[in-house]
């Protein structure tokens, strides 16, 4: 990759950074360029990933902010007493 495509890709992320991260970020990451060991240091990381139809790692930008999935609990409605007995 040229200096100038770097330069173009980091201004790119800046400006909107996606749901998932880009290949830049996947090498920043693993420390890896090559898919086959990016999978390797994912999984020796514990991070977890998919693999798209490509055969490329895909990591949620959330996993690695330490977002969580999990949507938070809903709140039961209160309802009366008289109206909850049987």
């Amino acid at each position: 990759m040229k200096s100038t495509e770097v330069l173009r890709e980091a201004v790119r992320h800046a400006e909107s950074p996606g749901m998932f991260l880009d290949d830049m970020e996947m090498r920043k990451l693993t420390g890896r360029c090559f898919k086959s060991k990016q999978i390797e240091r994912l999984r020796a990381q514990g991070i977890p990933f998919s693999i798209n139809a490509t055969g490329h790692p895909v990591v949620t930008r959330a996993v690695v902010e330490g977002r969580t999935n999990t949507p938070t609990p809903l709140v039961s409605r209160w309802t009366p007493n008289a109206v909850g007995r049987a």
